[in-house]
């Protein structure tokens, strides 16, 4: 039988995966008018190799933080951002849903910005899929769909995709130097696939995870559903604990071995430049 415990966390990330489905909306705000949405519920984290400048990706659209204080909204442009990825200077990948559901399609499939997220092309799945999550693996690309609640992977770039096995996720992570191990956190606990997500199987004694990375081989970094920064650098046989969030993390991403960014459902980000010892707040929404 579960630990009472692990029943409460596991009822924590059971809501965490309700509100990532697109279901829950927090709105915390990045601007004080009365008209502006605000942020939303925040699905992803990330850091523009081109000017370092950290991105938002919430409900409502994507943001690049200026200050503390400050997040501009990209382009103007309202946009719910489900998936989202940096993978080079400038570049990114996202999924989700457009700001205008009459407009067509609710599913925006993926699509890509070269230019730091002010236009975007369709690359492909537009009008089927919706993906929660995106993971960049050296010459593949995973994603989970939740349209067909499975993990997919691409080796061209997204245009074409490969069925994998239907899980539960949360999130994914994966490492270029083992392109075919992805690990995939979900409400039962981190699981791992090494034949490329055809398959998972449960990675014994793992902390329960919200969210996870795999910033370099056999090194995991994520969060626990308390908030707390778990590492293993042994592929998840064993695991430290770190510095703790004020709460659980909505989103989490391992920028490097040492930079971590976060955020909590307040919609307060997290930067952390030692692996995840100590944070600092980067950027305070300010409440509409």
């Amino acid at each position: 039988m579960r630990h009472p415990r692990l029943r409460a966390a596991a009822a924590v990330l059971a809501t965490l995966a309700f509100t990532a489905s697109g279901c829950g909306h927090s709105q915390p705000s990045a601007a004080p008018r009365p008209d502006d949405p605000g942020i939303g519920h925040i699905h992803g984290l990330g850091v523009d190799p081109a000017d370092g400048a950290i991105y938002i990706a919430g409900h409502f659209g994507l943001f690049k933080v200026k200050s503390v204080e400050t997040a501009e909204r990209v382009a103007g442009r309202i946009q719910d951002h489900m998936g989202f990825t940096v993978t080079g200077p400038g570049t990114f990948l996202a999924s989700g849903h457009p700001g205008d559901l009459q407009a067509g399609s609710p599913h925006l499939g993926l699509i890509r910005s070269t230019d730091s997220g002010r236009t975007w092309i369709t690359v492909s799945e537009s009008g089927t899929a919706d993906f929660h999550a995106l993971q960049p693996a050296g010459d593949k690309l995973y994603a989970f769909d939740s349209q067909t609640r499975r993990v997919r992977s691409s080796t061209d770039g997204g245009r074409t995709w490969m069925p994998g096995a239907e899980e539960d996720v949360i999130d994914l992570a994966a490492s270029a130097a083992e392109p075919n191990r992805l690990y995939a956190t979900t409400q039962g606990g981190l699981r791992v696939s090494t034949d490329g997500g055809t398959s998972f199987a449960d990675v014994r004694d793992a902390p329960l995870l919200s969210h996870v990375d795999s910033p370099s081989k056999g090194v995991l970094v994520g969060s626990d559903a308390d908030g707390r920064v778990r590492t293993s650098k042994d592929a998840g046989r064993t695991w430290q604990a770190g510095g703790a969030l004020p709460g659980q993390a909505a989103a989490f991403a391992a920028v490097d071995g040492n930079r971590l960014l976060a955020s909590t459902e307040d919609g307060t980000i997290y930067e952390s430049r030692n692996g995840g010892d100590d944070f600092t707040v980067v950027f305070r929404p300010t409440a509409s």
